[in-house]
């Protein structure tokens, strides 16, 4: 189903869903499954809750919960009341999620207690007078810090009557913003990128038709709600089109397997990793994969190999790979069904319609095809900009609505991008992006280190890690077991260097500028 005016906005999404759809299975958490009937009933609940608990348009409301039905009630109930959704990544330190919920002006947030973290909790430690304290809802799990348990934050829906709901959502337009999502820039801050109703919508009912989504269909989301890849790509694509959504919180071969054989999963979208973990798990051969039909996969280069062993031995009818940023509505390019194994593994196809790219060089002039430069975009899909950062929006968006990636790419004749090198320094580990120059900073935040540098090697598994040059303080005998103990307590697990490599210094040129080619020459010699 192609992007028209009848969505409006991602909750109304879900009430023509029902209408189309309505004893179709939409959910399954768990033990629980919904209908499409039922979860429309489940979301103006959650709307009228929102409007009960004091949202009102334009608030910014964070969310930090693992994939779940909650997480898809929570944003449905924010969004259906006029509020915009700042997804918050999990494996956040409270530090760097009050810098997002403070930035973003948040005045409630939805948080679990996931994995050992009570968030709620750990905020108030970390930021006691952080407006967004002020209303908050433990998503699942124990109260911990939370003001309001999710049972006790629907009850609120009792006070507010299913017209006021319903008004709510007809309310919205394509053009409110949906959420703020934060990436990390090069600049070691993190950003918000501000998105639309419309904008989602528009990108993925068209990818969600071009992978050939159907009624019938179940998804095993295992990518993040909080990335476009789990939240856009994942559950909203699928209510565009009548498909099951199955969500995994956290990641496990053996289960997904199971899932998979149990619920007849035939969508599954993620990073390589997940893949090859499906595809090296000892009892792999013990499941019923039959039903596996269309998968996409990024986020680091594809071996041909790979996309050979999804198709022959995971059964995959189609396999694809894309390139977007969540500038750019996190979609830009794709393969397309049909097209070879070796396209698929050596690009990220062609630009979706309505979008142009161009590859520029370091004055702004296109570049003929064959010919790497800076991937530049343009269209419905980019963003209208950075929260509260003009600076930002106007030194990523020039005068002529030009994106500037920071990526470098390239296109054949016939118009397949191929990605050269990623935002320059950044690395990608299992499907995360990580910044080199936030990881720095983090870092020189512990006492022994003096000076460091942070590059991405590869890894079998994850496609990249960080490895960390440090010069340490004068005087102190540091270890990389140290270095690395502190990162875990201070970073998300996927920003933690996995190798450690100490320096008396760093090599630097005339401009001071720490040369990463050369810190890369020695680790790859086993410097």
């Amino acid at each position: 189903m192609r992007y028209d005016e009848t969505f409006l906005s991602i909750p109304n999404v879900i009430r023509l869903a029902a209408r189309r759809h309505a004893d179709r299975t939409a959910l399954v958490d768990g033990e629980h499954r919904w209908t499409y009937r039922e979860l429309e009933q489940r979301t103006i609940e959650a709307v009228r809750a929102a409007i009960a608990l004091g949202i009102r348009p334009g608030d910014r409301v964070g969310l930090c919960a693992p994939n779940s039905a909650e997480w898809i009630l929570a944003a449905l109930g924010v969004q259906g009341a006029g509020g915009i959704v700042v997804p918050l990544n999990t494996r956040f330190k409270a530090q760097e999620l009050a810098y997002i919920l403070r930035t973003s002006g948040a005045s409630a947030v939805f948080a679990a207690d996931f994995l050992g973290n009570d968030y709620i909790a750990q905020l108030r430690a970390a930021d006691p007078q952080l407006p967004a304290l002020r209303r908050t809802v433990s998503v699942r799990g124990a109260r911990g810090g939370a003001g309001l348990t999710w049972a006790e934050f629907l009850k609120g829906a009792e006070g507010v009557s299913a017209e006021a709901a319903h008004a709510g959502v007809d309310a919205l337009t394509p053009e409110h913003v949906s959420d703020v999502m934060f990436t990390s820039g090069t600049t070691g801050h993190p950003k918000g990128v501000v998105l639309t109703h419309g904008q989602s919508l528009r990108a993925y009912g068209w990818m969600s038709e071009e992978y050939t989504f159907t009624a019938g269909d179940t998804f095993l989301v295992i990518p993040p709600f909080f990335h476009c890849f789990g939240y856009k790509a994942g559950w909203l694509a699928s209510y565009l089109h009548g498909v099951t959504v199955v969500p995994m919180p956290v990641f496990d071969a053996g289960t997904a397997l199971e899932v998979i054989s149990r619920e007849r999963v035939s969508i599954l979208l993620g990073p390589p990793t997940i893949f090859h973990d499906l595809l090296h798990h000892p009892d792999r051969a013990a499941y019923d994969l039959s039903s596996l039909r269309v998968s996409m996969t990024g986020g680091t280069t594809i071996p041909q190999s790979l996309i050979h062993a999804m198709k022959s031995d995971l059964t995959f009818d189609i396999v694809l790979s894309a390139y977007g940023l969540t500038e750019s509505s996190a979609l830009v390019t794709t393969t397309r069904v049909g097209d070879p194994p070796e396209l698929v593994a050596r690009t990220t196809g062609r630009v979706i319609p309505d979008v142009a790219i161009r590859i520029a060089d370091d004055d702004g002039r296109e570049l003929p095809a064959g010919v790497p430069g800076e991937i530049l975009v343009r269209g419905y899909n980019v963003t209208r900009g950075y929260w509260e950062d003009p600076a930002a929006t106007a030194a990523a968006i020039d005068a002529d609505g030009w994106l500037h990636t920071g990526d470098v790419g390239q296109v054949d004749a016939a118009g397949n991008l191929a990605i050269v090198d990623r935002r320059k320094e950044m690395f990608i580990v299992g499907g995360f992006n990580a910044y080199p120059a936030e990881i720095e900073q983090l870092l020189l935040g512990y006492g022994p280190v003096a000076q460091v540098a942070v590059i991405g090697v590869p890894d079998e598994r994850m496609g990249e890690v960080g490895c960390a040059f440090v010069v340490p303080e004068p005087g102190t005998d540091l270890t990389a077991k140290e270095v690395v103990a502190w990162a875990r307590e201070h970073m998300a697990n996927f920003k933690v260097p996995r190798h450690v490599r100490f320096a008396d210094a760093l090599p630097r040129n005339a401009s001071q500028k720490v040369l990463k080619d050369e810190l890369r020459t020695r680790f790859t010699a086993g410097g």
